[in-house]
């Protein structure tokens, strides 16, 4: 093998080591806590499935006979089916088609997660970009957790980060990998991409500190109240009761 195919197969082995590293990055904490109770109730049920198992077999050993080594033997060969049987879903990764239709309190880590399967296919720029709306859809996720699913703000949400988000990266994936850099009406798939990307990132982050701001008006109104109950208008001090 030439020197020259020696370092297409380096070149090729680095890009796939690259690319595997790039899938696995996750973008937020959201889609690592979804990711992490997924794995927690995958052990529960392993654990449930595996204790049930081991109640039986002494059920049976204390009631009709001992296990003996074949029952032994059998009990063990059981709990690795079981293991094995409650251990091998994987996580659900969610489709572009499911997510206008997550649950509200899950969006923003779910986005996330469909975000990171995308996120090798795309330009070093809009993977910067996809970073920072991870950011951005981390600030969003406490505020979800409360807002009222069939509220306008809701649905403006839920439009903006699970349809308008998706469908701008899907769309740019559908277009034929030699045509990207071409322009059309004077961009590029490419810099349409970026620019889209930039304006989603400032909108949930915009959405982000509006859904806070509420919260924030009310620690105010909170602060002023016992301002005025112990301090006194003027910060003198407390009434006499």
């Amino acid at each position: 093998m030439s020197m020259s195919e020696v370092d297409k197969v380096r070149l090729s082995a680095a890009s796939a080591i690259e690319r595997s590293r790039e899938r696995r990055r996750p973008i937020g904490t959201k889609s690592i806590a979804l990711r992490r109770q997924h794995l927690y109730k995958k052990l529960g049920r392993m654990l449930i499935a595996g204790g049930i198992v081991l109640i039986g077999a002494a059920l049976f050993g204390a009631l009709i006979k001992p296990l003996g080594f074949i029952g032994l033997l059998a009990l063990f060969v059981l709990l690795i089916g079981v293991a094995v049987l409650f251990g091998r879903s994987p996580f659900p990764e969610p489709r572009q088609a499911d997510l206008p239709k997550a649950d509200l309190k899950q969006l923003a880590g779910r986005t996330e997660i469909w975000l990171e399967a995308q996120r090798p296919a795309l330009p070093a720029p809009a993977r910067q970009l996809v970073d920072g709306i991870g950011v951005q859809l981390d600030l969003l996720a406490p505020q979800l957790q409360t807002l009222d699913a069939s509220s306008p703000a809701a649905s403006n949400i839920r439009k903006l980060v699970g349809e308008d988000l998706p469908e701008l990266v899907a769309g740019y994936q559908r277009i034929p990998e030699g045509l990207r850099k071409e322009a059309h009406a004077g961009r590029t798939p490419d810099e349409t991409l970026v620019g889209g990307l930039t304006m989603l990132e400032r909108e949930i982050g915009d959405a982000a500190r509006s859904l806070a701001a509420g919260e924030l008006d009310k620690l105010a109104t909170r602060e002023r109240y016992l301002q005025l109950k112990y301090q006194g208008i003027d910060g003198e001090d407390s009434p006499v009761v």
